[in-house]
Parts: structure tokens; C-alpha cells; sequence
């Protein structure tokens, strides 16, 4: 429907997928300024309101003697990921999870799983892994999703609880550790290894991933004797546009520099607007499915020499360059014109 040249929602549309764009909307406005949000209430809380000193023993706690739960195994809220507004933001694209055939894990191992694109904010790997709609537990019953994300997110006063509460913990190497090593197995780590880096390169249609000097993640799985299972997300690169930061323009140094400081990419998303599909934070509705694919096992080595880290780091690419050709022809519209390009 158009009123004076503005494009609204037809009044039929049913009010199911109302709830679908609000929750991606609401979504998408959390994961991306929650943080800053829970520091700017905190604020109001303490300067404006008699719950100060509460909020102050609050802060004392979360960032004092809670601090190190990020990266001892974190504490999740299997109501909190079970959230009907979840079903809601899966439906809305929707987005899926699957596996290639024959892809089994050992319930007596702990997994790392590298997830690729970052895309805008991960939003295959978040309902795949972070919510217990997204169908992991019927493909995967003897293991627990523990995605992993930046630290920052866990020192923003009660977006951290949100995190937790989803089942996260920092992606630093301690927390990888901890969580590789636990006796008797039944851990999946879900890393997305390419990070915020990754999400300047979130552009419709292509698949630019930063992985070749990334390896770190090779020589913690070597540690552990986990095996590394590559996981790719078809369509996550087309939900959001953004604005035009070619490498070298100021935008993309300003945006850099940003990101080094602060460790979240400041890209500047082209979405699904209030009133028409031009610019906006609401992300489009295009199919996400993430797959799963065939685990790459590994010896475990205390300490891995270079040659070994880059020799195993060799494999895991050709692992997941092997995935995206095998499987793209499923999930992509023009697969024969779309490209992995590894950084």
C-alpha cells in the first residue's frame, strides 16, 4: 500500500508474521546496542533513581566476582533460549540448520566448530546454536552448544545476563580451553572464527571470509585433541547490505580504527526499512541455512610446532572449501557464479 509515495505493510498482512519482522527487529537492535544499553540504564539507574546502590552492588559483582565466568563454561537458562520470540525470528526468514549426510559426533569427545560467514551478526549461528529451536539438539543429542563471543559482551551490565543466558562464554583462549578439556566429552564450541573483521566483507551474493592467517584456533584444537568441524551459513551474507567502505576509503579506516579499539565492527547495516526495503536495521527476509559438515579429527599435541598448526590449518580450508562447493548448489541461487574467496 502507497500514501503519498511512501510504501507501508498492507493492513492484511497476518499478524503471525508481525510478531516474525518485530522480532527481528528487536533482535537485531539488542545483539547490536544492547551492550551500550544496559551501560546507559545502568547509568540512569545509579544518577536518577533510589536503586543505586543496588545497581552499584551489582556492578561490583558482575565485574568483580563474577567476572571469570565467561570463560569457565558460562551459565545458560535453557528457558531463556527456549523463548517463543526466537521461533518467531527463525520463521521470519526463516533460517534452518542442517548436516551432511553420515556427520556424526562422538559423545564421548568435546568439538570446535568454525562457523563461517560472520555476516552482519551471525544470525544463522545464533538461532542454530544459541536457541534450542534452531533444531541442534535433534541433530546432535549428546552434545551441549556453547557459542562463543566477544568479552566485551560479558562486561555490559545485564546484556551480560542475556549472553549467559543464551548459553555463551568469551572466545578467548582460556574460555576455548575449558571448554576442549572437560572430562567425559559432550561440548561443542561454536567459534566464528572470522570475528567482526569478517562483517566488512557482508555484502549480498558474496562469500569473503578472513581465515588465512587466522590459526589460532587450529593450535587450541591440536591442544585438546578436539576435532575441528567446518559449518557454513548459505544466505547469511544476503540479509544485510551496507553502506560503501571500500578497503583504503576513510569510512573503512575510521571503521577499523574503531574496531581495534572498542573489538565490535561499527558497519553500517542496509536492511529492511519501517516503510520500505531501502535502509534500515530490520534485516531482509532471505533463507539462512547453516550446515554442518564433516568433522576433520586431529592428534592431540601438547604443544604444536608452526609446521603442524599450518599443516592442520591446510586441511580444515580444503575441509571447508569442499563444503561450500558440495553444498551451495542446495542453498544458492546462482551457485555457479558464487565464489569462496579466502583472505
Amino acid at each position: 500500500m502507497e500514501i503519498f509515495g511512501v510504501q507501508f505493510a498492507p493492513v492484511n498482512i497476518p499478524l503471525r508474521r508481525r510478531f516474525q519482522t518485530l522480532a527481528a527487529a528487536a533482535w537485531f537492535i539488542v545483539m547490536a546496542f544492547g551492550g551500550l544499553i544496559g551501560l546507559l540504564f545502568s547509568l540512569y539507574l545509579i544518577v536518577c533513581t533510589r536503586w543505586w546502590l543496588l545497581t552499584l552492588v551489582y556492578l561490583i559483582w558482575a565485574w568483580g566476582l563474577d567476572k571469570e565466568t565467561c570463560e569457565k563454561g558460562g551459565r545458560r537458562v535453557e528457558w531463556v533460549r527456549g523463548w517463543i520470540w526466537w521461533k518467531y525470528l527463525k520463521d521470519y526468514f526463516p533460517l534452518n540448520l542442517e548436516r551432511v549426510p553420515w556427520v556424526e559426533l562422538d559423545p564421548k569427545r568435546n568439538y570446535l566448530f568454525c562457523c563461517f560467514p560472520h555476516g552482519m551478526l551471525s544470525t544463522g549461528v545464533f538461532s542454530a546454536f544459541g536457541t534450542t529451536v534452531g533444531g541442534f539438539r535433534d541433530w546432535f543429542p549428546n552434545h551441549t552448544p556453547v557459542p562463543l563471543t566477544l568479552t566485551q559482551h560479558f562486561h555490559m551490565p545485564f546484556f551480560r545476563e542475556l549472553a549467559y543466558s543464551l548459553g555463551g562464554c568469551c572466545a578467548s583462549a582460556n574460555s576455548i580451553n575449558w571448554l576442549l578439556s572437560t572430562p567425559g566429552g559432550g561440548k561443542a564450541a561454536i567459534l566464528v572464527v572470522g570475528g567482526a573483521a569478517e562483517s566488512f566483507n557482508c555484502r549480498p551474493g558474496q562469500y569473503r571470509l578472513v581465515l588465512k592467517n587466522r590459526k589460532g584456533f587450529v593450535k587450541l584444537a591440536l591442544k585438546n585433541g578436539a576435532p575441528l568441524v567446518p559449518v557454513f551459513s548459505f544466505g547469511e551474507t544476503d540479509i544485510f547490505n551496507q553502506v560503501d567502505n571500500p578497503e583504503g576509503s576513510l569510512l573503512r579506516k575510521i571503521q577499523e580504527g574503531i574496531r581495534k579499539v572498542i573489538g565490535i565492527a561499527p558497519a553500517l547495516p542496509l536492511g529492511r526499512g519501517f516503510f520500505q526495503y531501502n535502509f534500515g536495521l530490520v534485516p531482509l527476509r532471505r533463507p539462512v541455512t547453516t550446515v554442518v559438515g564433516r568433522p576433520l579429527d586431529i592428534e592431540k599435541i601438547e604443544n604444536p610446532t608452526r609446521e603442524e598448526v599450518n599443516n592442520v590449518h591446510e586441511k580444515f580450508v580444503a575441509r571447508l572449501i569442499e563444503l561450500f562447493e558440495e553444498q551451495k548448489h542446495h542453498y544458492l541461487k546462482d551457485p555457479e557464479n558464487t565464489s569462496l574467496i579466502i583472505e
